[in-house]
């Protein structure tokens, strides 16, 4: 398995609206890539607008072939909601446990 890790950094006070945007906009652009597994995003307590996107490949094919296909695609559905550019790495995954975690603050 392999991931790709994305680093956002929202124009101040957009962090819900590019959330919303990945939710409606994204995943179902991501839910129709082959290999595509998961998406986790996780939206920082400590900086209001920073936001990592993690999405989940069966290969690093699968994962490249989206970057190059569809990624400039992605940019373009948020740039009028980042202050620059987002930072993408990857990595292979060596642990993957599903645990059917839903969305929400933690209680």
């Amino acid at each position: 398995m392999f991931t790709r890790v994305v680093a956002v950094m929202t124009k101040p006070g957009k962090v819900r609206e590019l959330s919303k945007t990945i939710h409606d906009k994204i995943l179902p652009i991501l839910e129709d890539q082959p290999g595509f597994m998961d998406e986790i995003l996780l939206v920082s307590d400590t900086e209001p607008d920073q936001i990592l996107a993690l999405s989940f490949w069966k290969s690093q094919e699968d994962a490249e072939r989206y970057t190059h296909e569809q990624y400039p695609r992605i940019n373009e559905l948020i740039s009028h909601l980042v202050e620059t550019p987002p930072v993408s790495r990857t990595f292979n995954v060596d642990i993957f446990t599903s645990h059917k975690i839903t969305a929400g603050k933690a209680a």
